[in-house]
């Protein structure tokens, strides 16, 4: 381990002296051990840049600090906008060393220059922790609480190289941002972080939880109807007008309601009810610690440009279809359920299936279709099911004794025809990968209504399935509007390959900020931001600058 010092008054004479000479001597590590003293994080890096460039110091010149060591300071002390802990990144050790400095300059006297290196390679190891944590994340996203799948970056020597970059052309703000991730969003993000900042130093002392235990409709009379006003009113910067009835839900406060409950991705319908009063009972901290998670699972992404992508956000219940940057369909999804999620993963369409038959796979098979056999045999045909031997012979279903039959005994497959009942619905659109899961139709179109849409087995319904297989067979002249409707409501299974792969990202984001600046706050249905928030923040020591 590579260590640094505080205060080591240590001199050196001789020819062979200097800043240079003291930056050489600590990675050879013939210092001793003092307490007060900074470990390195990324010592063979350190090592590596200072070799190439002879040892000489980097961020001071003649015994003073360059503006380049006053920016990499400042940008230390803005991470906390990145979710980031600036004391992390030795900022202690470096605001001392600052203070010593520029006290030296004040009063006229020497800094030595054993502390000068030392805080040379705290900066250089300091930029490159915060550049490394900026461009790979800095948890890993392999532990399963995260249900993270997707690839990340490769770990290539962006940093260092952004480093060299940053002093030779002296902007380390442009070669830290550089390692931003790819994605505007981000950067809108960190301003939405500086403004729930900014609020929480004036969060009140008392922020009740607000709660119902039947919903609020609009024009009735509550008691927590005044609190809702006050949530609105700070949240938005204002002070409502004056109401002679405070305990009224009137119609000013109601498109209030509305509006807020858009931002939500909600159902505007102005009722107050536990989805509403969950995020109005958020402080300020709270979209911190939730704007912190998803700046870091946005930095976990591979940043490869792409010119067109299917992005699906499980917290959103969307999907978004996007070419040359553009959003050419949204659309409302269904996703799986708490206790059968839908996976975070990515990987490439390759064709679409029109009047898809549906095998039931051995979960849904296990707990849903075999206990409801067992119940009544009938069910099957109910909903155009077949039994069918594995080599495709079709099996009288009151051949079998059900009453023998488990899950794990079970020799066959159950496949349900193409229809209006079959669950895939009209079209499926495959990505083939090792969870299963993909995206469909649905013939319960009605559930799209609903502000909770987590309610499949892991794979995604979505509201516009026609319109996405217009788009994914834009390419193909003979797919005209007609041929795509008869085949999807043909009643016969065909296979459509697309001419290109065309990505699908599954992501799980429960907040963003959108092109025009507004923060979207999404509840955390899979509850996988709060093992997230500890894994950044060990000590959850958590200050807002109150």
């Amino acid at each position: 381990m590579f260590v640094l010092f505080s205060f080591v008054n240590a001199q050196t004479s001789g020819i062979d002296s200097g800043v240079s000479f003291e930056i050489r001597h600590l990675f050879e590590g013939s210092q001793e051990v003092l307490s007060g003293n900074v470990q390195l994080l990324n010592p063979s890096q350190a090592l590596e840049f200072y070799s190439g460039r002879d040892f000489r110091e980097a961020w001071v010149s003649e015994g003073r600090l360059t503006c380049n060591a006053y920016e990499i300071r400042y940008l230390i002390q803005q991470s906390r906008f990145d979710g980031l802990i600036p004391e992390e990144y030795h900022l202690a050790s470096i605001n001392r060393l600052f203070e010593l400095i520029e006290l030296a300059a004040k009063e006229n006297f020497s800094v030595s220059d054993m502390e000068l290196a030392q805080l040379d390679v705290t900066l250089s190891d300091a930029f490159l922790e915060l550049g490394s944590h900026l461009y790979l994340g800095k948890v890993d996203p392999d532990h399963g609480d995260y249900g993270w799948e997707l690839k990340r970056k490769e770990p290539k020597k962006e940093v260092l190289a952004m480093l060299k970059r940053a002093l030779e052309g002296c902007d380390v703000r442009k070669s830290i941002e550089a390692l931003y991730p790819g994605f505007p969003m981000y950067k809108r993000m960190r301003i939405s972080m500086m403004e729930f900042y900014e609020k929480a130093k004036y969060t009140p002392n008392s922020w009740d939880q607000l709660t119902v235990v039947k919903s609020i409709k609009p024009y009735e009379e509550h008691r927590i109807i005044a609190q809702v006003r006050e949530r609105l009113d700070f949240w938005e910067g204002i002070s409502s007008e004056p109401t002679n009835d405070p305990h009224r839900y009137d119609s000013l406060l109601v498109k209030r309601v509305e509006k807020y409950q858009r931002q939500l991705g909600l159902n505007p319908d102005g009722v107050l009810g536990n989805a509403t009063l969950r995020a109005l009972n958020k402080r300020p901290e709270d979209l911190i610690k939730q704007a912190s998670v998803n700046m870091e699972r946005l930095r976990w992404l591979p940043d490869t440009v792409v010119s067109e992508v299917i992005l699906v956000n499980i917290a959103n219940f969307s999907m978004d279809y996007i070419k040359e940057k553009d959003t050419l369909l949204h659309s409302k999804a269904i996703v799986g359920k708490a206790y059968r999620k839908t996976p975070v993963f990515n990987a490439p369409m390759t064709y679409l299936v029109f009047s898809p038959t549906w095998t039931v796979p051995p979960t849904i098979l296990r707990n849903d279709v075999l206990p409801a056999v067992k119940k009544n045999v009938g069910y099957l045909k109910s909903k155009k099911m077949r039994i069918l031997t594995y080599g495709g012979k079709e099996v009288d279903p009151y051949s079998i004794d059900w009453r023998k039959v488990t899950s794990n005994s079970f020799p066959y497959l159950i496949r349900q025809d193409p229809g209006p009942t079959n669950s895939l619905g009209w079209v499926k659109f495959m990505f083939p990968n090792t969870h299963n899961v993909y995206i469909h139709d649905t013939p319960s179109r009605d559930l799209f209504g609903r502000d909770d849409r987590a309610l499949s087995s892991g794979c995604i319904r979505i509201e516009k399935p026609f319109e996405l297989a217009r788009l994914l067979l834009s390419d193909q002249p003979f797919w005209s509007d007609d041929r795509i409707r008869s085949s999807m409501f043909g009643g016969k299974e065909q296979t459509v390959m697309l001419r290109r792969q065309i990505p699908v990202v599954i992501l799980y984001l429960t907040f963003w900020t959108d092109s025009l600046g507004n923060a979207k706050i999404r509840h955390d249905l899979y509850d996988r931001d709060e093992a997230l928030y500890k894994a950044l923040n060990p000590s959850l020591a958590f200050k807002t600058g109150k």
